[in-house]
């Protein structure tokens, strides 16, 4: 007897022993051909999987690999890819050079302004100065479709002294941007929203310790790009629920499988996001998925058990026209027929937005979101893809059911936005959260708003609870920019669209305006989530500025993307910015970095510089 358990023991140390041996740890450092600088947020992947990790500020990895794993692949912004067989090493250390032909291959010659400048699309042949001789191939069907944007401008403060917008936490304009850059490719200039870009990144603003779900905080410097000017830093920073904590979810994946998602960065990048999300679900936690192409079907009915989940998105295939409004109505259906009281209610929605069939246009769209919406189920928005991707009518989609919208690029943004954000992504904490500053003319001559174009809201909508805003989920920030022409101010720098004077009325400072050193008040109106009456908080904001060297990595680094932003969109109101400039702000305001975010971010600075460069020598 005692012979025989002696061997089931022995076999299975055996069978253990077998079994850690089939997987093993690799780590190594990636750093820069030409600098030996280690490069963060490189994309270390294992081939033909989506099994893969990012490598950290100081360019070092760590990857857990099996006996099957052939391949490590090593991908980064505007380098050459790198694969890397696996031997037996444990450690493997990596260079990687940058791509100079993809730099080189995007310029288009602008015979009105006599300058040469990147678009999307790729360009050959070209002799520059030559109309004659250009030969532009622009991709293969490209109908993406952005919403046109007319950049805020300064507005006089005596005359209107009020700014109002609301708040958004969407931030698929950076990926998407990064997209652009990552091809060798400039953005269009309505792909570039300024307040998305700043909104991607992380902020480090105190947790609220009030009644409210939030905390509001201020700064006010000097602006980099117009010394004359000051900029002024608004943060808002949501509440961060503990993942064990938040309410029990009813989620409705609804997910486009019509013929334009076949590609390998649409439907197969989305089978893996919602894979990782359902790891991250609890056992209380249900989720339904109504799939649609030529029609829309319920493809898993709600329930919470994963394995259910996992097979039914593995098993999903594309092909077929695209009736996007069927699947919307169908997964709202299913959200309120599984509706639960006090908990997160949502659809998610997986689609590149070209909608071709039944209920089509943006506006009956945004109608048919804007009904659903009263049920109480949020939307959130995820676009996929290339090509045909409708950014414009995803954003409105997103904005107008209570939710947000974050555009997904590769498998690493997925588990951003799947995993890292998590609580953010699916649990919101304060609905209808808008903004309005009143300007003390006595010492702000003008202002203007960064960003947030489709976010501006009438005075009158402040007050006004029936007027939707932008919501804030679980641990989200908010920052908005705000560059300001002092009353003090006797530049003709900042060009100011002149208003006539009244005849019927006149428009004069109290006593008190010039007194005091409030340079304006912030106001703040929010609803909890099932509430239907807003919530008002405010503070005041001061002349005292903060010397440059005490101006904190939030600030600059906002400052820095705000810049960025401008430059890539060529606004008039980019003053002296330029991407030195962006790289030194972006380079003092690292800080901890944990994600590698902001490290990608000064790398796609750098690619767009040197893309400029190569148009500069032609």
């Amino acid at each position: 007897m005692k012979k025989h358990i002696y061997l089931l023991v022995f076999s299975f140390l055996l069978i253990s022993t077998a079994t850690i041996a089939q997987t093993r740890t690799i780590t190594g450092k990636v750093t820069d051909y030409a600098t030996a600088q280690p490069l963060p947020g490189v994309a270390v992947a294992i081939k033909g999987t989506n099994k893969g990790v990012a490598t950290d500020k100081d360019g070092n990895f760590k990857l857990q690999v099996s006996a099957k794993d052939k391949v490590i692949t090593f991908k980064y912004i505007a380098y050459i890819t790198k694969e890397v067989p696996l031997k037996q090493d444990s450690v493997i250390n990596v260079v990687l050079e940058l791509d100079n032909v993809a730099l080189n291959e995007v310029v288009v010659w602008n015979t009105k302004k006599g300058t040469s400048r990147a678009l999307a699309g790729r360009v050959t042949g070209i002799a520059v100065g030559d109309a004659a001789a250009f030969n532009y191939a622009p991709p293969v069907f490209n109908t993406e479709e952005y919403q046109n944007i007319q950049e805020s401008i300064f507005l006089e403060a005596k005359k209107n002294p009020l700014s109002t917008f609301s708040i958004d936490v969407d931030n698929a304009s950076y990926s998407n941007v990064r997209r652009f850059i990552n091809d060798g490719q400039l953005p269009p200039a309505d792909a570039v929203r300024i307040e998305e870009m700043i909104n991607y990144f992380d902020y480090d603003y105190p947790q609220p310790t009030k009644e409210h779900p939030f905390s509001v905080m201020t700064e006010l410097g000097v602006s980099p790009w117009n010394k004359e000017n000051l900029l002024l830093h608004i943060g808002l920073q949501g509440k961060e629920i503990p993942t064990d904590n938040l309410p029990a979810s009813n989620i409705v994946f609804l997910i486009d499988v019509s013929g334009s998602m076949m590609m390998q960065d649409k439907l197969p990048l989305v089978k893996s996001g919602f894979k990782m999300l359902v790891e991250q679900l609890r056992p209380q936690d249900k989720v339904a998925i109504v799939v649609y192409a030529g029609a829309a079907g319920l493809v898993l009915p709600s329930t919470n058990k994963k394995a259910e989940m996992l097979a039914a998105i593995e098993a999903l295939e594309a092909g077929g026209a695209t009736a996007g409004a069927a699947g919307i109505n169908q997964a709202y259906a299913e959200a309120e027929k599984n509706f639960i009281k006090g908990g997160n209610n949502r659809v998610i929605l997986a689609t590149d937005g070209d909608f071709n069939v039944g209920v089509s246009s943006s506006g009956e769209l945004e109608r048919l979101i804007e009904k659903k919406r009263e049920t109480g189920v949020f939307l959130t928005v995820l676009g996929f893809g290339t090509g045909n991707l409708k950014d414009s009518r995803m954003e409105q989609l997103a904005n107008k059911g209570n939710g947000n919208y974050a555009y997904i690029d590769n498998i690493l943004e997925a588990k951003k936005v799947f995993v890292n954000e998590f609580g953010g992504t699916l649990f919101t904490i304060a609905k209808d959260v808008k903004l309005q500053l009143e300007f003390n003319p006595a010492h702000v001559k003008a202002y203007r708003l960064i960003g947030y174009e489709n976010r501006a809201l009438k005075n009158e909508d402040f007050n006004n609870d029936q007027k939707d805003a932008g919501d804030m989920g679980s641990g989200h920030t908010v920052t908005a920019l705000y560059e300001i022409v002092p009353a003090t101010s006797k530049s003709n720098k900042t060009e100011l669209q002149n208003v006539d004077d009244l005849k019927y009325q006149e428009t004069k400072l109290n006593t008190k305006a010039a007194a005091t050193n409030e340079l304006l008040t912030l106001k703040l109106r929010y609803k909890e989530p099932a509430g239907n009456q807003s919530k008002l908080l405010q503070t005041i904001v001061t002349t005292k500025t903060i010397v440059p060297e005490k101006l904190s990595d939030n600030y600059k680094f906002s400052a820095a993307v705000a810049a960025y932003g401008m430059l890539l969109r060529d606004s008039k109101f980019k003053g002296s910015a330029n991407y030195s400039q962006v790289l030194e702000l972006a380079q003092q305001a690292r800080g901890k970095d944990e994600d590698g975010n902001r490290g990608e971010f000064v790398k796609l600075v750098n690619a767009v510089q040197l893309m400029e460069a190569q148009v500069s020598k032609k």
